[in-house]
């Protein structure tokens, strides 16, 4: 526990009035609030905390921190409690929970990693690569928290990177339990939203940056310069004895800009062209791969347990992290190649049947298109693909989605993927709209079925030898969320079920 003083110092230009308490906890959802809590009022997505300042304080909040700017909202509670008054509570919320927790990223080297594509695929492999060089390590990703492959806890699919005050809980513990560094996939939400300021990032590495979540982010260019944020925050963080680094795609578009946003040295991976991590020579065998790895420390022959053009990228990525780390070129080369994958994330359902059924989160066109390309040609027989999209956002993915299923798939089952409170069906008629733009007729080339699991049964039913069934965008998640409830569907459960049954 702190004082609201000790807290209210991490934030610039922020002022106390009212008297100093001590705070057991920071909150920012009112439901939360315990007594002896601080409530930061923030706006969220659906609702600004300013509006229930008085509902925290009936649940015994001991301090208040507001906006400057919303005097309208607070002035009639001076006097009632301390208060906290910042110049933005969205950016004051992540100095005061990194202060709550004694800033725990300044005792970790810290991991940073971005792009549209891959990233937690990247993130995974990251924390393997530093296992294998027997280094403690913690990560925080899209699928949850791991301390040293432990999991803790895992995410609401609905958000991408857990407020500061979790994320500072999260590396709070990983310090409890010894760790060293931590991994930390940095979401263009969450760094938008502030919620990573304090994470005191040593590395930064970034996958690729396409064109993504515009209903939040407004335009390309807005999205890029989240991405950007991450490089910029090098640039801030404390020293650690470690050089700070950025690791860019040097065959991406985003290379250029990306490499402005920050004054640390720059570490490149490419297939394509010279860079730092250079891959040559790239063979396909199935559902593996290898490449020649050159690096500044040497040169390896590298071979893949992960199959695609995009593992290569992700493996090059993993290598200049590794430089960066200064770790032995054969401890880099060897995570490499004893790492399976991430949960959900190209995953092949292993049931000793001919034909091939693969798990993966892309639920994004450009991710689509790229499975599939990457599947076609594997495919003797038919490919068929099972998705949905998600509600309440992104919803200008939904037709091309469907579009470039059905250039590129034989046959697919639209079906749910969290509709939140959208209407599930409106949601899959924006997508059979692409599917019949792109030439296909329901039952010919499509069949609508809005339940999930049905959707999985009827496309493993259907399958036969040389055929693959890829069931996309859940990944590793287990629920789907309607508008009046939920239903429990792992993907790779049910398919494993399903096939051990036939």
């Amino acid at each position: 526990m702190l004082s609201l003083r000790e807290l209210v110092a991490a934030v610039p230009d922020a002022m106390l009035r009212g008297g100093d308490v001590t705070i057991k906890a920071v909150r920012y959802d009112s439901r939360q609030v315990q007594p002896g809590d601080l409530f930061v009022a923030i706006a969220g997505a659906r609702a600004d905390g300013h509006h229930y300042l008085r509902q925290a304080l009936s649940a015994g909040a001991a301090a208040l921190a507001v906006e400057a700017g919303r005097r309208d909202a607070w002035q009639e509670l001076e006097g009632r409690c301390p208060l906290a008054i910042l110049p933005d509570t969205r950016k004051g919320l992540s100095p005061l929970a990194a202060a709550f927790y004694a800033f725990p990223a300044r005792r970790l080297k810290v991991i940073g990693i971005t792009g549209t594509d891959g990233k937690t695929s990247l993130a995974h492999l990251t924390a393997h690569l530093l296992k294998t060089a027997g280094l403690q390590a913690g990560n925080i990703s899209t699928i949850g928290c791991e301390i040293a492959g432990i999991p803790l806890l895992e995410f609401d699919s609905r958000f991408t990177t857990p407020e500061a005050p979790e994320v500072h809980a999260m590396l709070a513990r990983m310090v409890e339990s010894g760790c060293s560094h931590a991994v930390v996939e940095s979401t263009s939400h969450g760094l938008a939203l502030h919620r990573l300021d304090d994470c005191e990032y040593d590395i930064a590495a970034v996958t690729n940056v396409g064109a993504d979540h515009l209903d939040f982010h407004g335009s390309p260019e807005e999205y890029l310069a989240a991405k950007g944020r991450l490089f910029e925050l090098l640039d801030v963080a404390t020293g650690k004895g470690l050089s700070k680094t950025a690791v860019l795609n040097a065959d991406d578009a985003s290379h250029a800009y990306l490499a402005s946003c920050t004054k640390a040295l720059k570490l490149t991976y490419s297939i394509d062209g010279a860079a730092d991590a250079r891959a040559s020579d790239l063979q396909a065998n199935g559902w593996r791969s290898s490449f020649e790895l050159s690096t500044p420390a040497g040169e390896a022959r590298v071979n893949l347990a992960c199959p695609g053009r995009f593992n290569v990228y992700n493996a090059l990525a993993a290598a200049a992290i590794g430089l960066a780390l200064e770790l032995p070129l054969e401890t880099s080369v060897a995570a490499i190649e004893s790492w399976r994958g991430a949960p959900g994330r190209m995953e092949l359902i292993q049931a000793g049947k001919p034909f091939r059924v693969v798990v993966d989160f892309a639920h994004a066109p450009e991710s689509l298109e790229r499975v599939l390309a990457f599947l076609r040609p594997l495919t003797p027989g038919r490919l068929v693909a099972v998705f949905g999209c998600i509600g309440e956002r992104d919803r200008e993915r939904r037709r091309p989605m469907g579009e470039i299923s059905g250039r590129l798939a034989d046959f697919t089952f639209v079906t749910d993927d969290n509709p939140y409170s959208e209407d599930r069906m409106a949601i899959i008629d924006e997508i059979t709209v692409g599917l019949r733009a792109a030439g296909r007729s329901e039952d010919d080339g499509f069949r609508v079925i809005a339940d999930r699991r049905e959707a999985i049964a009827a496309a493993l039913a259907m399958a036969v030898p040389g055929d693959t069934i890829l069931l996309a965008g859940k990944g590793h998640e287990t629920t789907i969320v309607l508008p009046d409830g939920s239903y429990e569907c792992d993907d790779r459960q049910l398919a494993r079920e399903i096939l051990s049954r036939r």
